[in-house]
C-alpha cells in the first residue's frame, strides 16, 4: 500500500507544477534580485541550483529588527518556486494567519516578475502555508485514523477552554477552597505551560507560578479531569493541536511519511517557538536538509506560549554540517544613534549570535530615556537625558508589548 507522502506527490504531478516548472520559465535573475541587499539575497539564494528546486542544507537567518525579515523570505520561496520546487511540496509556517496570507500576496507578487499572469496561481498552489496550530490541526485530521482519533474533533479556544476549567474547579469543590484557589486563567495558563515547555507541575510552578506551589496536587487532580472532559467531548484545545502533532511525528514511520511530504520547510519567527514546536521541526527534517528558519536570538522577549531562546541558539548544531549561518544585519526602519543603542544592549547578552545592525540613516539626534507610568499612573523611572550615546542605558523600553497580536490558528 502507498504511502500518504507518495500519493500526495503523484497527486501534485498531475497538477502540473512539474512540468511548469522545468519548461521555460526565465530564472530569477540578477536584476530581479538588486533589490535586495548582500546579506538579502545571500539568504535567497543559499543552496538553491539554476532549474534545480531540490533541497539543500539546513539554514538560519539571523534577522536583525526592521532588516527586511518578511521580503527576504518572500523572495526565497518564490526564487525557489521559480527554479523548480513544487509549491504543493513547500510547508511555510508563520505565526498568524494573517501573516501567511501576507507572505503568500508577496511571494505570488515576486514570481509574476518571472512568470507574469501565470505567477497568479501560486497562491493556490502554496496550500500549505499557515501557523503551526493550523498546519497541526489539518495533519491531526487526515492521520487521524493512524493515530486513533476521531477526525471529527472540535478546536475549543482559549476562552472555552478557560470556561471548561473553571466547570471542573467548581465541580471538584476547588472554588470553594478557604484559601483561595488559583483563577481558571492561572490554572490554564500553567497547564499550557507544562505542555508547550514540557516540563512537569512542579517545576512550573517552582518557576513560573511560586504563589501557586500549594496546589501542586489539586491542580493535577484538576488537569487529569480537564482532559478526560475533552476526549468525552470529542475536543483539542491550542495546546493539544501541538501536543498530539508532536508525538504523531515521534513515530520514526509517521515522522518520515509527514516530512516526506514537503522539499522544503521554511518557518518564520524562530525565536518565539516553544520546545513542541521545535521537537516537531526536528522530527521532520532531522538531517536539516530543505530546512530554512528565520528569526532574531535579541527579539526573543515574550515567551509566548512557553518560547524558548535555546531552539534558535541551539540550532545550527543540531545538523551534521551544522546549518549555515546568515545575519541579516542593515537596518531600514531606525537611525544610526538608535540602532547604537540597541547594539550596546545586545551586546550585553551572556549568549547570541554575532551581528551589528546599521543603517545609512544619520541623525544627530541621541536616544533619550523618557520616563513612563505603571497601570496605577505612578512614576516608575526619573525622566533623564543620557550623558552619552548609550553608556547611561541598560534597557530598552518597548511600548505595546501587551498588545502583541495572538498567535492563535
Amino acid at each position: 500500500m502507498p504511502r500518504q507522502s507518495e500519493i500526495n506527490l503523484e497527486q501534485n504531478r498531475k497538477h502540473g507544477w512539474f512540468g511548469l516548472m522545468l519548461t521555460n520559465l526565465p530564472p530569477m535573475t540578477a536584476s530581479r534580485l538588486e533589490t535586495l541587499n548582500r546579506e538579502q539575497r545571500r539568504a535567497v539564494e543559499y543552496g538553491v541550483q539554476r532549474k534545480n528546486g531540490a533541497p539543500g542544507t539546513a539554514l538560519l537567518v539571523i534577522a536583525g529588527a526592521g532588516s527586511g525579515k518578511t521580503n527576504t523570505l518572500a523572495h526565497r520561496v518564490a526564487h525557489l518556486i521559480v527554479n523548480g520546487a513544487d509549491p504543493h511540496r513547500i510547508l511555510l509556517m508563520t505565526f498568524s494567519r494573517r501573516a501567511a496570507a501576507e507572505m503568500i500576496r508577496r511571494v505570488e507578487h515576486i514570481a509574476r516578475q518571472v512568470m507574469g499572469s501565470g505567477a497568479g496561481v501560486i497562491g493556490d498552489a502554496l496550500t500549505w502555508a499557515g501557523t503551526f496550530h493550523g498546519i497541526g490541526a489539518r495533519l491531526l485530521r487526515e492521520y487521524a485514523d493512524q493515530i486513533g482519533i476521531d477526525p471529527a474533533f472540535t478546536i475549543q479556544d482559549r476562552e472555552d477552554s478557560a470556561d471548561l476549567v473553571n466547570l471542573i474547579r467548581h465541580e471538584l469543590g476547588f472554588s470553594r477552597t478557604e484559601a483561595r484557589f488559583p483563577t481558571k486563567g492561572t490554572c490554564l495558563a500553567i497547564y499550557s505551560r507544562c505542555i508547550n515547555a514540557e516540563l512537569a507541575i512542579e517545576e512550573v510552578l517552582d518557576t513560573t507560578f511560586p504563589w501557586c506551589s500549594a496546589w501542586a496536587a489539586e491542580l493535577k487532580e484538576l488537569f487529569a479531569a480537564y482532559v478526560e472532559a475533552k476526549q468525552l467531548q470529542n475536543v483539542l484545545d491550542y495546546d493539544d493541536l501541538l501536543l498530539y502533532w508532536a508525538q504523531m511525528v515521534s513515530d520514526p514511520g509517521l515522522a518520515d511519511d509527514i516530512g516526506g511530504r514537503f522539499d522544503h520547510i521554511l518557518i518564520d519567527e524562530y525565536q518565539d517557538t516553544n520546545r513542541l514546536q521545535a521537537a516537531i521541526v526536528l522530527a521532520l527534517k532531522p538531517g536539516g536538509r530543505g530546512l530554512t528558519v528565520v528569526g532574531d536570538d535579541a527579539q526573543s522577549i515574550y515567551s509566548f506560549r512557553a518560547a524558548t531562546v535555546r531552539n534558535i541558539l541551539d540550532f545550527p548544531e543540531k545538523f551534521s554540517p551544522p546549518a549555515a549561518v546568515i545575519a541579516l544585519e542593515r537596518n531600514y526602519r531606525s537611525t544610526q544613534p538608535i540602532l547604537a543603542a540597541a547594539n550596546g544592549v545586545i551586546d550585553l547578552a551572556a549568549e547570541r549570535f554575532t551581528k551589528n545592525l546599521w543603517t545609512n540613516r544619520a541623525s544627530a539626534a541621541l536616544p533619550q530615556l523618557v520616563a513612563d507610568r505603571c497601570r496605577s499612573g505612578t512614576r516608575r523611572r526619573g525622566s533623564h537625558r543620557p550623558r552619552s550615546g548609550i553608556t547611561d542605558s541598560r534597557a530598552i523600553c518597548r511600548r505595546g508589548a501587551d498588545r502583541r497580536d495572538a498567535r492563535l490558528a
